[in-house]
């Protein structure tokens, strides 16, 4: 699934064990992922056979988000369906320091919601990030997502809960300007 000219969405490969050690050295990513906090090659291979599990299962779509020009997986991003009998399903990413700051997440977040919402047809999307992370909160309303509320203590971040800011998007929204949310 193309992200724009500049980078793409697959499903995870064996090759991607330099991501999950780059991800695996970020103070951050191991605490709210399942990225192990120590890397091997092992772990990391076991990681990446859980990527495939849940796209097997229909728990999920997990994908690489892969720069174009040399094909390098520079982070990740996944739709997760466990609340899809209830209408609903939510979004996770991360990305690895050395794809920072280039638009590659705004550009996976826009693509993975737009396909999400128009042509799996999920009523409502949503975003749990935590309130310092700025960045997020920022690529998440320019993409359509609304901050809806704080949730105290919602989730397990390392050694300590964690509040997160919940962000949604409902099928039917649509920005001041009239487009349709999540439009390139």
């Amino acid at each position: 699934m193309s992200a724009g000219p500049d980078f793409g969405l697959r499903p995870w490969e064996m090759s991607d064990l330099p991501l999950v050690r780059e991800a695996a050295q970020d103070p951050y990513i191991p605490l709210i992922t399942t990225i192990p906090a120590r890397y091997s090659d092992k772990a990391a291979e076991a990681f990446i056979r859980r990527q495939w599990d849940r796209a097997a299962t229909g728990h999920g779509y997990p994908f690489a988000i892969v720069r174009s020009r040399d094909r390098r997986p520079v982070g990740a991003i996944g739709l997760w369906l466990r609340d899809l009998p209830q209408g609903r399903a939510s979004i996770g990413y991360w990305m690895v320091a050395s794809g920072r700051g280039q638009g590659v997440t705004r550009a996976a977040l826009r693509t993975v919601t737009h396909w999400a919402l128009h042509d799996l047809r999920v009523p409502r999307l949503q975003l749990f990030i935590e309130p310092w992370n700025t960045a997020s909160a920022h690529i998440a309303e320019d993409v359509g997502y609304r901050r809806e509320g704080l949730l105290r203590g919602w989730q397990q971040v390392g050694d300590e809960r964690r509040d997160m800011a919940v962000y949604g998007l409902l099928n039917s929204d649509r920005p001041a300007d009239g487009r349709a949310v999540a439009e390139d």
